[in-house]
């Protein structure tokens, strides 16, 4: 299954302009990621998506990262460094609980504009927008179809969302 059949075309386009819309109001970057595999622990999985995306190089390193791996019905939320210097334990919880209820209910596109929103609403009150403020990452859904968490353990228990 190939990223437009996930997230049609148009819906790529809402998620971009939701990313838009909500970094206006914070120097946070928001990236969403979407792979069809994760055979093990999602959470490692979407960190090294995170590094091999280079989002720890924002200025203020406070990129977050949206990661779902939708055959494996698979999603985490993760925060850079000085976002989890700043937050409290469990922040994206309740956005990764919302996340789930939409993927749950085929409605990726809705769920990720809302979350998205509402991260950028919670990132303001940590990372508030700047005039000079410069997107830094692109706002476009990125995909790969690669298979690359082969030597990753396969704990289940460390997983931190499954659509199941």
């Amino acid at each position: 299954m190939a990223l437009a059949d996930f997230i049609p075309s148009e819906g790529q386009r809402r998620i971009a302009d939701a990313i838009t819309a909500a970094e206006r109001h914070t120097t946070g970057e928001i990236c969403v990621h979407v792979t069809p595999r994760c055979r093990g622990n999602v959470v490692k999985r979407a960190t090294r998506t995170f590094d091999r995306l280079h989002l720890y190089t924002t200025r203020r390193r406070n990129a977050v990262l949206i990661f779902i791996a939708y055959e494996a019905r698979k999603y985490a939320i993760l925060g850079d460094t000085a976002i989890n210097d700043a937050v409290p334990e469990g922040f994206w919880d309740g956005e990764v609980e919302e996340l789930g209820r939409y993927l749950k209910a085929g409605r990726p596109v809705d769920g990720l504009c809302e979350i998205i929103a509402r991260i950028g609403e919670r990132l303001s009150q940590y990372f508030p927008g700047e005039r000079d403020d410069e997107n830094e990452l692109s706002n476009e859904v990125s995909f790969d179809d690669l298979d690359d968490d082969d030597d990753l353990p396969d704990d289940h228990n460390d997983d931190y969302g499954n659509m199941e």
